[in-house]
């Protein structure tokens, strides 16, 4: 039997979510004047609340706005192992933390599953101990990440689809399986309801009343 605990990143594991700090501080490092380009990116985000544009899109747009469309995997994992320094250190939950080495200790194989871009999650990962990510990719050209998602956005159902596919990579059957999920937010619900056991972690009040619903458990991190 394969004992895998899946985590959520954004809010789950992480004070805040991480992309828009990940474009700001890369911004500023490598290109201030971008910043300037902070109010379309607004705008941006006020289309996809209106329904404009789907959350892949904006990821696209932002990351285009304030990374550029053509940014060199060096200056990447430069950025990624800047922002991820710092939020290991200073951005995550004592509690999260706790219970990943809960779950490493006890044997369990540990997967950080999230709608962040694999780029600089895995960085964050890494320095965590995780042992596998699954996450929104990028497209390349040679050495140059573009401002397109390669692939599906990692969130909702197609978060699910991903992990599916990511344990039939490992040759792994679901029968032979043992899931813990870990999540703060109701669009992981798929991956949620498929998993054997489920942990709610700060959750919003969408899926603290699912997971009252369900008889997940709950747990604050934040306390």
């Amino acid at each position: 039997m394969h004992h895998l605990s899946v985590y959520d990143m954004d809010k789950t594991i992480t004070y805040a979510p991480t992309w828009t700090s990940f474009l700001v501080r890369t911004a500023w490092a490598q290109a201030p004047w971008r910043l300037a380009l902070l109010p379309v990116a607004g705008l941006a985000t006020l289309a996809y609340a209106a329904g404009v544009i789907g959350r892949a899109r904006l990821k696209e747009m932002t990351h285009a706005l304030l990374l550029g469309d053509a940014l060199p995997e060096a200056k990447a994992a430069r950025a990624a192992a800047r922002f991820a320094d710092r939020i290991v250190a200073s951005g995550v939950y004592a509690g999260a933390l706790a219970q990943i080495a809960a779950d490493r200790a006890a044997g369990y194989r540990l997967v950080l599953a999230t709608a962040s871009y694999g780029f600089y999650a895995s960085a964050i990962a890494e320095r965590l101990g995780f042992d596998a990510v699954i996450a929104t990719g990028v497209e390349r050209a040679g050495t140059v990440l573009r401002a397109r998602i390669a692939g599906e956005n990692c969130y909702g159902a197609a978060k699910l689809g991903m992990i599916e596919a990511w344990l039939a990579g490992q040759g792994i059957a679901r029968t032979d399986a043992l899931v813990r999920f870990y999540s703060d937010h109701v669009s992981d619900a798929p991956s949620l309801e498929w998993a054997d056991v489920v942990i709610a972690a700060n959750p919003h009040a969408p899926l603290r009343a699912l997971a009252h619903a369900r008889g997940w458990t709950v747990e604050d991190w934040a306390r």
